[in-house]
């Protein structure tokens, strides 16, 4: 794409026109240099809309509550941009579009974006284009962007790096519930959901959470707990509400402001390791180390000298560039 065409895609981009969303959307996900320009000059426009981040186990009505969310943020005036996560297909590499199906009662309504995004083998749930399709949706001027995870357990945490305020939800039925509940997931949750709360066990999931609560540390906002059915919508408004409460919380109490500057440290760092990384593969690549190589491989050399001295040989392969 030259560079004529691209400022032409940024142009329509800013004049609110869908498939250019669609299109500079796909360039960021998978890197293009369009993508990126892209990047470079819309990223001062973002900063006004606000990331909800919405995890749990598998089975637990993620994508549902995520279209009852969206409906009554619609219904307070709220323009909505929504990343669904999904598995990665084992055919493409790309997203396996479940939770777009669950959402198509949305696809005709002009304040509503919803996209599919494969998570590409990040242990954490969350890609590295994640992070910058929030940007450009943030610059596209949805006023809430929705990050729903693909619940992949224990491990999925990345969404509180990304996320203003994050939703774990639970439910009955899942055998245990202590044990369905991390620590490590407990820990980034700022509003516990207990979804599907008109079935049989859903009071015992509300006291083993307030039990845990009780026994973990926290700051000054302790999470609460709201039972939902997000089937029918039931008390979606007060979960709303408590988000509304943990957005003026933040502000008030400055940790909006710090985690906003961890956020942009972690995007930075992950992107530089990404980038570091990419490097050092094609050093490793070059032809000048197969002997090195093969010196490894008869023992007379060790992994630990190798990496040294491939990374020598990549910080002057970048330096020789700059």
């Amino acid at each position: 794409m030259t560079a004529t065409t691209t400022s032409d895609l940024i142009q329509r981009f800013r004049n609110h026109e869908r498939p250019a969303l669609a299109r500079l959307v796909t360039y960021v996900e998978n890197e293009r240099p369009a993508g990126l320009r892209a990047m470079a000059e819309l990223y001062r426009d973002t900063g006004s809309a606000y990331v909800v981040g919405i995890t749990g186990p598998p089975g637990a009505g993620k994508s549902t509550l995520t279209n009852a969310v969206i409906r009554e943020y619609r219904k307070r005036g709220k323009t909505v941009g929504v990343l669904a996560i999904d598995p990665s297909s084992s055919l493409t590499g790309g997203a396996t579009l479940g939770d777009r199906i669950r959402m198509l009662e949305n696809f005709d309504d002009d304040g509503v974006y919803i996209r599919s995004m494969a998570t590409r083998g990040e242990m954490g749930g969350l890609s590295m284009a994640v992070g910058a399709v929030t940007h450009l949706l943030d610059a596209y001027g949805f006023d809430i962007i929705v990050v729903e995870t693909v619940g992949v357990g224990q491990d999925e945490v990345d969404v509180a790096e990304l996320a203003d305020t994050t939703l774990l939800l639970q439910v009955p039925g899942l055998g245990d519930s202590i044990q369905t509940i991390k620590a490590g997931v407990l820990e980034i949750a700022d509003i516990l959901v207990v979804n599907k709360a008109d079935i049989k066990g859903a009071e015992n999931v509300v006291r083993d959470l307030r039990n845990m609560l009780r026994l973990g540390e926290h700051g000054p906002w302790l999470p609460p707990i709201v039972r939902t059915v997000a089937m029918h919508g039931e008390n979606v408004p007060a979960l709303l509400d408590a988000i509304d409460t943990h957005r003026a919380h933040l502000e008030t109490s400055g940790e909006g402001q710090v985690r906003r500057e961890r956020r942009a440290r972690r995007e930075v760092l992950r992107l530089a390791q990404n980038w570091i990384a990419g490097e050092l593969e094609a050093t490793m690549r070059d032809p000048a180390n197969d002997a090195m190589l093969d010196d490894l491989l008869r023992r007379e050399i060790n992994p630990f000298e190798v990496a040294e001295v491939l990374a020598r040989r990549t910080s002057l392969r970048i330096q020789s560039r700059t």
